[in-house]
This record gives C-alpha cells, sequence and structure tokens, in this order.
C-alpha cells in the first residue's frame, strides 16, 4: 500500500516561541484547543484526552498518551494510543522573524489496516481544519 503513514503540517504562528510553547504544555491551555487532559511537561509522564467515543470505530474517547521528550522551548513528543491506534505526536517550534514556524508529525498510522487508514483521513483532516484554529485563537487569546 503507497499511502502515507505520517500526517504532517507546518504553519506559521505569529507568535514568539515562547507563547507557542505555552500554549502546547500548560494543560489548561491544551484544553482550550485540543482536549481535555491531564497532562504535565515532565518525561514520562502518563495522562489521557478526552473527546467524544466513537465505539463504530472501536475508539471510546480516551486517547492515552505518555511524554517521550519535553526540550523547552523546541521539541515536544507524546506518545498517542486510542482505540487501534499507537502513534506518535512531534511538536517542532522554530523562531522565523517575529513569530514561529510550528511543526506538527503525527506518525505511525498502519496504512494497511482500514481502520487506521480512516482514522488517518479523520485526523489528517482534523488537525488541518479544526485543531489548527482553535490553537490559533487560543494564541491571540492568550496574554
Amino acid at each position: 500500500m503507497s499511502e502515507p503513514a505520517t500526517i504532517e503540517v507546518d504553519q506559521f504562528l505569529a507568535h514568539p516561541p515562547a507563547k507557542v510553547w505555552r500554549a502546547l504544555t500548560d494543560s489548561d491551555l491544551l484544553a482550550r484547543w485540543l482536549m481535555p487532559n491531564d497532562f504535565r511537561p515532565i518525561p514520562g509522564h502518563s495522562f489521557t484526552f478526552r473527546t467524544t467515543p466513537r465505539p463504530g470505530q472501536g475508539f471510546d474517547g480516551v486517547v492515552h498518551c505518555e511524554v517521550l521528550e519535553f526540550d523547552e522551548p523546541r521539541r515536544l513528543r507524546w506518545a498517542w494510543r486510542g482505540g487501534a491506534l499507537d502513534t506518535v505526536v512531534t511538536w517542532t517550534l522554530v523562531p522565523e522573524g517575529r513569530g514561529t514556524r510550528l511543526f506538527l508529525e503525527h506518525a505511525g498510522f498502519d496504512p494497511d489496516d482500514p481502520v487506521q487508514r480512516r482514522t488517518f483521513t479523520l485526523l489528517d483532516g482534523g488537525w488541518r481544519s479544526h485543531v489548527w484554529p482553535r490553537l490559533s485563537q487560543a494564541l491571540a487569546d492568550l496574554r
């Protein structure tokens, strides 16, 4: 199968890296633009995101995560497990002018698994059309 196994998104945000980093690593801010969570910025910390269950896709609405890497303010990686998924989300921040180029990589999808292919398509669209605008708004609201 030649379908991709990694979602890649990059976006320029007109906010300094410290502000973007804060939105990625503060549990309350993260809940504003992504999902309710019990995230703590500590390597090895296990945490969850909670969202709407999708029983038809074998997803109970809980994403089980673990902080894999925390390199302030450049890189954050966490395991992302839910339903049939066992993937990794990586955020990379690069200063660019007066803002930040934010790269998202969501890797580890099995392109041969039909459920994971559907989930890949849903998440690829969701990261781009739902999450990114909410992150941008949370940053705009953040003082």
